[in-house]
């Protein structure tokens, strides 16, 4: 049977800021997706941390491509969380990102997620995935999304959808 997605929360930021805060993520759900659609983020890697926690809990195997070539990338013992991409958005051009976290409100097991992140610098964009692991069994219940360098714009939209089975 085919999953149903159904928002718990939207936000749009109205100003410039350093991150964006999902809290009190309810457990009623068996997977999330994150999607957010960065308004001119420059050349700032992307990352997501699991409550909050920034200690050297994550891990990241990354695949990129921009049309001529590819490269990976493996990190452990990372403290800026489940990494998403390297962004290169200028002006108003957006970049894509999607993060699923899997079994997130599980008590018994580390959490896994895929990410999928994308842009288009008018026929010169990339394409990243990334396969993470935040090395943690608690219950996710807050996550936060930032960027290493740059703010996230005016016009960056941030929604988190809960996945049921149907």
């Amino acid at each position: 049977m085919p999953a149903t997605y159904e928002p718990i929360a939207t936000t749009t930021l109205g100003s410039a800021a350093a991150s964006i805060t999902f809290s009190s993520i309810p457990n009623t759900y068996t997977d999330l997706r994150l999607v957010v659609t960065c308004i001119s983020v420059g050349n700032s890697t992307g990352y997501v941390r699991c409550n909050g926690d920034s200690g050297t809990n994550y891990s990241l195997t990354l695949l990129n491509g921009n049309g001529s070539t590819a490269s990976t990338s493996r990190y452990t013992n990372n403290s800026n969380g489940l990494g998403i991409q390297t962004s290169n958005a200028t002006g108003t051009t957006p970049v894509l990102w999607t993060v699923d976290l899997f079994s997130y409100a599980s008590t018994s097991i580390y959490k896994t997620a895929l990410t999928t992140a994308s842009n288009d610098q008018n026929g010169s964009g990339s394409v990243q995935r990334t396969v993470a692991l935040w090395r943690d069994t608690s219950a996710i219940n807050s996550l936060e999304i930032r960027t290493t360098i740059d703010n996230f714009n005016t016009g960056t939209t941030a929604t988190l959808y809960g996945i049921k089975n149907a």
